[in-house]
């Protein structure tokens, strides 16, 4: 988890400073300000590494498969020493192996799972230790592995389903894109060549042949520039993206977007909704699990709107109605959670809209993938025919030309 340096004024006018850690920028602020308190400097500060040993990330699969595994041994009366001694044993993942002996070792020495576990932070993120710290107070350890195994099956299934789904289109792009500059790179000098020794000069072609004819000179004589433009671009994006404004105008945009910031906005509810309802469902305080969710969301505009509608559950008020009032979170979606809210089954709830939305996003993809298919052979073609069409111009005035002169004669 993220390290912060801070600077805040007291109630007297004091200056206070301190570091807290924290899911990001936006969390802690806001924990500041529902104790009235204004941070005006805050600052990352990067963890070092001696710390703790770092093995690297674990895919989403294998920590599911380790997950399923660990409780069914749980389940069975295997000791977790025991328990981690096999799966730690037993697992193919070299990352994941060294991070169950590092966890085994530690926990036969007298410290709690939940503790060794958040000694991986890039393997195992706050709601996981979240979640094993609830389950080991309730004692209920083996069902707790079991909704985050189920969690995380969930999680990358949606993530194949997108991947799957895009990787046509993305494919089809790579192609028109190798397609186009073949033709622009050499297709089109070396026709340009031929015109010129045709007789033709340049202010004697058509505008459309002109300009096909300067941005292939640009590509191939100057295509450091191209390069430097394309590269200054993408640094200038990411810097502007690293900034607390940039990133929430990113966000924004990505959920305004036409067709695909629906798709972001679906996706987005279906990770608050499962993330929230496991939560839940473990046993985990709402406002710790409202904190939680806030940072794996995966969007800062919906993340302050939990943020939000956490501070108002401070005070007393109901989860429903302020994110009703962000207007992020649809009718339906705020209707269910106050019939949950009232019958003391949110976090069914919230399971049942993140089987919804799941099955949204998957038909959406479906269909995006189905229209994006002729949207892109159609746009390649048209790229194809402009660059021929825009090449044989001039060879029709050609012989306009010489069938008058023929003519004449």
């Amino acid at each position: 988890m993220p390290v912060y340096s801070y600077t805040f004024r007291d109630a007297s006018g004091g200056i206070q400073k301190g570091t807290a850690d924290a899911e990001s920028e936006e969390i802690l602020r806001k924990r500041f300000e529902e104790q009235g308190f204004t941070i005006t400097e805050l600052t990352m500060i990067k963890a070092k590494s001696a710390k703790h040993k770092q093995y690297g990330k674990v895919k989403l699969t294998n920590l599911s498969v380790f997950c399923r595994q660990f409780s069914t041994m749980v389940d069975a009366g295997v000791s977790l020493v025991r328990c981690l001694d096999v799966l730690g044993q037993q697992t193919q993942d070299p990352k994941l192996k060294k991070i169950i002996v590092d966890i085994g070792e530690r926990v036969e020495s007298g410290e709690s799972l939940s503790r060794s576990m958040q000694r991986h932070p890039r393997t195992f993120s706050n709601l996981f230790i979240g979640m094993i710290r609830a389950g080991e107070v309730g004692g209920v350890l083996e069902e707790t592995l079991q909704r985050l195994s189920h969690f995380l099956e969930k999680d990358v299934e949606l993530r194949r389903k997108v991947k799957s789904a895009l990787t046509y289109p993305v494919l089809v792009a790579i192609m028109a894109t190798g397609i186009t500059g073949f033709l622009v790179y050499w297709f089109v000098p070396q026709w340009a060549d031929i015109l010129f020794d045709l007789g033709l000069k340049r202010d004697d072609l058509p505008a459309p042949t002109k300009f096909l004819i300067a941005v292939s000179d640009t590509i191939k004589y100057h295509w450091w520039i191209v390069a430097i433009a394309i590269v200054v671009i993408i640094i200038a994006y990411k810097l502007f993206v690293s900034t607390r404004f940039g990133r929430r105008v990113a966000d924004r945009v990505k959920l305004k977007i036409p067709i695909f910031g629906k798709l972001h906005h679906k996706i987005c509810m279906a990770r608050f909704s499962r993330t929230m309802g496991t939560l839940l469902t473990s046993g985990v305080p709402i406002l710790q699990a409202m904190e939680t969710v806030a940072g794996t969301v995966g969007n800062t505009i919906m993340s302050d709107a939990v943020l939000e509608a956490r501070a108002r559950i401070r005070e007393g008020d109901r989860i429903g109605d302020p994110l009703e009032e962000s207007r992020l979170f649809p009718p339906m979606v705020v209707h269910m959670i106050g019939v949950g809210e009232e019958s003391g089954s949110l976090d069914f709830m919230l399971q049942k809209i993140a089987d919804f939305y799941e099955a949204e996003v998957e038909a959406q993809l479906a269909s995006l993938t189905a229209a994006l298919e002729p949207i892109m052979i159609v746009s390649l073609g048209f790229v194809v025919g402009f660059i021929v069409i825009s090449m044989f111009l001039p060879l029709v005035d050609v012989i306009s030309k010489l069938s008058s002169g023929a003519g004449d004669e």
